[in-house]
């Protein structure tokens, strides 16, 4: 009887010393969590330089009357030289490489709570095809989750479990350290100075066009449809003058199912759709790219005086340069 009283008595002291230990481990998570996740928090706002910094400022600061948005495309072909010099407004470009529709959406709607610009570019060199990487590159815009209750169901479409994994302060940031570190340095600034977000490629592509490139059909994802139609209307709406834009490709093709698909809505939604991905002052020369996907700042100068130019010929233009919006050239 008093062996087994002691038996009883031990296993209960064993017990509440596991519960002891269990909330002192969870304690100690919590502190570290909540410690270090505010002070990469802290750092990730405090970069000066490099991608976390675009978006930050496109997000929360921009107050161009000319926004680029779109994916490496938009940040490596419009030169805001080009556009400020021949429209005499200001200009950033938001893009940023990598991230598709989902992203430029949620963008668009944090900048026009703030401001409505003049001119707003989309360069959609995207997919409409349902792919999970699309979605998991969702986590560039985890650290503005909290900040920014507009785009929370976007960054919520990267998985079922989001919001609980946000109650991290961690979760946010926990692939991102080293960016972080670097965009914090003075020298990475001088290194990559920002353009008012136009990032410059200068080498040059060797190679010709061997072979017309065949592309396959895919089943389109709904959710990327819904974010693009979003994004045009969001964009009309606003007051601004709009334009897709398909920039050139070292490619030769007969046909690409986004470019269908963006004309068609485009033409639904009355905005007008350029497509250069068959236009022969690029396709005829390959110094003008870096690779077969992306001009060089050769090239993306050339395009954006294209691009410059058939705005001004555009008659809704000259109704809304004249609105008071915007700030000053810097």
């Amino acid at each position: 009887m008093v062996a087994s009283l002691y038996i009883f008595n031990f296993d209960k002291m064993a017990i509440k010393r596991l519960i002891f230990n269990i909330v002192l481990v969870a304690l100690v998570v919590f502190i570290l969590d909540f410690t270090i996740g505010k002070a990469l928090r802290y750092f990730y706002f405090q970069e000066t330089s490099g991608l976390h910094y675009r978006t930050t400022y496109s997000m929360d600061s921009t107050y161009a009357d000319v926004l680029i948005f779109g994916s490496s495309h938009a940040n490596h072909n419009y030169v805001p030289e080009v556009f400020e010099g021949s429209l005499k407004i200001s200009f950033y470009n938001t893009g940023r490489d990598g991230n598709p529709v989902f992203y430029q959406t949620a963008l668009l709607r944090s900048v026009l709570k703030r401001h409505t610009p003049k001119l707003i570019i989309f360069d959609f060199a995207d997919s409409f095809e349902k792919e999970e990487s699309d979605y998991d590159v969702l986590s560039s815009l985890l650290p503005y989750y909290e900040t920014h209750e507009e785009i929370r169901d976007i960054i919520e479409l990267k998985g079922p479990f989001e919001t609980t994994k946000l109650i991290s302060e961690i979760y946010p940031y926990n692939s991102q350290i080293l960016t972080i570190a670097v965009g914090n340095l003075k020298l990475n600034k001088l290194r990559k100075p920002d353009n008012k977000g136009y990032v410059a490629l200068h080498k040059k592509w060797q190679f010709g066009i061997d072979s017309i490139v065949t592309l396959y059909k895919y089943d389109v994802d709904s959710n990327k449809i819904d974010a693009f139609r979003e994004f045009l209307t969001l964009a009309k709406n606003s007051g601004a003058s709009v334009y897709v834009v398909f920039s050139p490709v070292f490619l030769k093709f007969n046909y690409r199912q986004e470019i269908e698909i963006c004309q068609n809505i485009c033409a639904e939604e009355g905005v007008p759709f350029w497509n250069y991905t068959k236009d022969t002052t690029f396709l005829n020369n390959n110094r003008l790219f870096q690779d077969v996907g992306h001009l060089n700042d050769r090239g993306a100068r050339i395009f954006s005086k294209l691009i410059v130019n058939r705005i001004k010929q555009d008659t809704a233009w000259s109704k809304i340069i004249n609105q008071p919006t915007g700030v000053p050239l810097e």
